[in-house]
């Protein structure tokens, strides 16, 4: 079983420990629609940098299809 050394002070883990906050994720706003989204990924509409990558179908679309 491997056993630590040295004692790890109070200050060092609580300074190890102190980095481990909340990130906000990184938002843009949508030069397509004017809405926010997380960075490099695509929106809800199909649209990653200005073009539309992926076809969107509608919910009558999906509807239709079952």
């Amino acid at each position: 079983m491997a056993v630590p050394f040295r004692k790890t002070s109070k200050s060092v883990k609580r300074i190890r420990r102190g980095n481990k906050g909340l990130q906000q994720p990184a938002l843009v706003k949508d030069p397509t629609t004017g809405e926010y989204r997380v960075q490099h990924q695509v929106d809800e509409k199909g649209f990653y940098k200005g073009e539309q990558v992926v076809e969107v179908k509608s919910k009558e679309d999906k509807k239709s299809e079952k």
